[in-house]
């Protein structure tokens, strides 16, 4: 493969809330680019992105995907991720790894829950982005409707570089029909001929009952980058004509640095716009170059940062950010920040302290590995699938022996829904527990944990379409033949007051006298996830092979669960804070039993505390169904955050919702509404849970 220029790259997503149009968008700029001779379709079936069984039939993106292709000079690796939020994972992880991104909205639905999800993702990896509103010829469509959600619900500074020539279907009085260029200030018209798919569109004077508006929206548009240029500043005060040109660089300068993001409109399933869009990706988005240098830390010397530039003379380093499980070898998908990666070479994972054979080197292109697709070596900025690794997990950071440094890794939401399964024979266990390790190594929100004394296996994930997918791909696609059982709440346990107590051991065992005793300080932690734990015990009181014994007691302690229902405990720190040792009579079991009698003691001094996830709820309906889901959420103990009435009679109720009380959920949606109604929802919280839901675990 031909080294590739770092300036002309483009590493983006397409993200959005789910049913915005994200994959037709992907299909379009594919076809455009001559990557593909037809497009595709998400209700066929045929999308080149979409390619699991389970994403074919349900009409949705479950798994992010990358295709590269070529648009003038740039050469393009562009990432689909999931809308629904149930596998909000594959765009954390994307958004880790990328430039810049397409924010795909929807002209009728506006700015929806996941949107705001996805957005708030891409700003805390500071990915420039620019906007897309697609279905401009959708009833109830409205591009100015859109800007302001924009603004109100996002925080964003939109910055319209195209308006709509109309908006709705055909058959209304003023339909979508192209759209007017504000920097070019032409009206573009496209051939949406089955032939043609928008392959191709006219520059044509701007209608006249359009030009105050056009005119308006540009004036809007420069004196917005004005700020940005003295230049065009200077240009614009004394009315002299701007160069479409350095309007084109000012944008450019101001979408870098996460000023502004430029707003672009059209109909990706009628081919209008397409072109536009690869145009901005190519003029305003970012090539590696662009990004600041990446930061790590050298796992030599922990305190020590590390920098690389995006230079292939540095030092090679790159982060895993999605694994594909092969039976013929894991492909593993690295963003190279740094240096030069080949074939047949070796790189050191020093998260695992282990070195990995680098054994094949793949340009990825969706979930398939094409023949000619292999590669000798790659450099900074590319993203590439490797064969090889056996050690590294998604997150985890892979360099060179010689240079070793730690990346910034990627978290991601706990689980929040858990089911029950169970394998009919004991060949039928080894299998399933194989195939659930190959899983989590594929998606790192997914969770499994079994359970010796009832032979069932726990697994966990992030809603019950998550939960759904793995089931079905259990027995599909591996034939395990196992019983299901079905979803329930993961819930949390933590404490509500602090605690502190002495654990003492006074025992005789096997004829020897034993004596410690370990004070302690168990406190609730609102903003930690787990159970974190302080040593405060005066320097050189408790001897190191003792300090061990209590902190092994302590984690398996911690892992054990609390006592409401043996869920796993959150939200607590503990502080060593004392400690008593006898010469004669102190041994590290003496130490682990009183650490392990505090542990307890605190928990229950504490006043255990039952938590729930709690799920931010966003309902679309039509007006005359509002009161009825009032009603409904009231019963499911919702307490309702907002409601927002759009234009259209419609109306958006945001809700936190106890998880528990929503299984389900989208059937008793559709019942209320007639299936005119919409929903979605996202983990917000764990809170905690009220005293009926608390006793019903002593029963």
């Amino acid at each position: 493969m031909p080294q590739r220029k770092l300036e002309n790259i483009r590493n983006i997503g397409i993200i959005a809330h789910i049913d915005a149009g994200k994959t037709t968008v992907t299909e379009r700029l594919l076809f455009l680019s001559g990557a593909k001779h037809r497009v595709g379709r998400v209700d066929h079936g045929n999308t080149e992105t979409d390619e699991d069984e389970e994403e074919q039939n349900r009409g949705i993106t479950i798994y992010s995907a990358c295709v590269t292709f070529e648009w003038k000079k740039a050469v393009i690796n562009l990432l689909d991720t999931p809308g629904h939020v149930d596998f909000t994972a594959e765009v954390e992880r994307c958004l880790r790894v990328l430039d810049g991104a397409v924010v795909v909205f929807s002209a009728r639905e506006g700015v929806e829950a996941q949107s705001e999800t996805v957005w708030k993702q891409a700003n805390k990896y500071s990915v420039p982005r620019v906007a897309f509103i697609n279905k401009m010829d959708r009833e109830g469509a409205s591009f100015e409707h859109v800007l302001e959600q924009m603004k109100s619900r996002l925080q964003a500074n939109p910055v319209p570089i195209q308006i709509p020539v109309g908006e709705g279907p055909e058959h209304i009085d003023n339909p979508f029909r192209g759209v007017i260029d504000l920097i070019e200030m032409k009206y573009l018209v496209f051939d949406t001929s089955n032939e043609n798919s928008g392959r191709q569109f006219e520059p044509r004077e701007i209608p006249d009952e359009f030009i105050q508006k056009a005119a308006e929206y540009r004036s809007e548009l420069l004196s917005t980058l004005s700020d940005f240029s003295e230049e065009l500043m200077e240009l614009a005060l004394e009315e002299k004509e701007i160069p479409p040109a350095l309007i084109h660089d000012v944008i450019r300068l101001a979408t870098l640095s996460r000023k502004i993001q430029p707003v672009l409109c059209g109909s990706a399933l009628h081919g209008i716009g397409g072109q536009q869009i690869l145009d901005a990706v190519w003029e305003y988005l970012p090539s590696p170059l662009d990004r600041p240098a990446v930061e790590g830390t050298n796992p030599k010397r922990s305190k020590h940062t590390e920098i690389r530039k995006p230079d292939p003379d540095e030092p090679f380093s790159g982060l895993v950010f999605k694994i594909l499980p092969a039976k013929t070898g894991d492909l593993y998908w690295i963003r190279v920040y740094s240096g030069t990666l080949k074939a047949n070479s070796r790189a050191l994972c020093p998260g695992k302290e282990k070195k990995e054979n680098i054994a094949q080197l793949w340009q990825i292109h969706a979930t398939r590995k094409e023949r000619d697709g292999q590669v000798d070596e790659v450099s900074c900025g590319d993203i590439v699938g490797v064969i090889g690794p056996r050690f590294a997990v998604t997150g985890d950071t892979l360099c060179d022996g010689k240079s070793p440094i730690v990346l910034e890794n990627i978290d991601f939401p706990a689980a929040v829904i858990e089911m029950a399964i169970e394998s009919e024979s004991a060949t039928e266990r080894k299998k399933l527990a194989d195939t659930l390790e190959m899983l989590k190594r594929q998606d790192p929100t997914f969770r499994a944990k079994e359970n010796k004394e009832t032979g069932q296996t726990l697994i966990g994930g992030m809603g019950e379409l998550h939960l759904e997918v793995i089931k079905n791909r259990l027995l599909r696609d591996f034939n395990l033949n196992v019983k299901v059982h079905k979803p329930r709440v993961s819930y949390r346990e933590t404490i509500q007051n602090n605690a502190e107590v002495t654990g003492e051991c006074h025992r005789l065992v096997s004829g020897q006298q034993l004596f410690a005793k370990l004070k302690i300080r168990m406190e609730p932690a609102p903003k930690i996830e787990g159970v974190f734990i302080s040593n405060r015990l005066p320097e050189g009181k408790l001897p190191p092979s003792f300090q061990e014994a209590v902190m092994e007691q302590m984690n398996s302690r911690k892992e054990g669960g609390g006592p409401i229902g043996s869920f796993p405990l959150s939200k607590l720190k503990i502080i060593l804070l004392d400690c008593e040792v006898d010469p004669e009579q102190s041994n590290e079991m003496a130490f682990s039993i009183a650490a392990g009698e505090a542990f307890e003691a605190a928990l229950q001094k504490g006043g255990p505390v039952l938590l729930e996830p709690i799920m931010k709820l966003t309902i679309t309906t039509p007006d005359e169904y509002y009161g009825s889901f009032v009603g409904d959420l009231s019963q499911r103990r919702a307490r309702i955050v907002s409601t927002n009435n759009l234009s259209g009679a419609t109306t958006i109720i945001e809700a936190n919702a106890p998880l528990a009380e929503l299984f389900g959920y989208s059937n008793s949606l559709r019942s209320m509404s007639q299936g005119l109604a919409g929903s979605s929802m996202e983990p917000l919280e764990y809170d905690a849970a009220p005293e009926s839901v608390v006793k019903s675990f002593a029963l």
